[in-house]
């Protein structure tokens, strides 16, 4: 697996990985992590993978569910 990017974001780890002919877009926020999988075929390339990760919609949705995961988690624990 072979890192291609860190893109910035204020409170979410976001890095873009090369691997077996799949983009790899894993977001990170705590212990937590949500990994997509984009085939290397079903995109114009890196710069159309990365413009996703920097969409502010995309973001929200990946924030709202890190909030579930998070409330879940902690449901598991109560």
């Amino acid at each position: 697996m072979r890192v291609i990017a860190q893109i910035p974001h204020a409170t979410l780890g976001i890095t873009l990985f090369s691997w077996n002919q799949k983009y790899l877009l894993k977001f990170e926020m705590g212990n937590l992590e949500q990994t997509y999988k984009i085939h290397e075929l079903d995109t114009a390339g890196e710069a159309e993978v990365r413009a996703i990760a920097e969409n502010p919609d995309f973001i929200a949705k990946v924030q709202a569910r890190f909030e579930a995961m998070q409330q879940a988690w902690s449901e598991a624990f109560a």
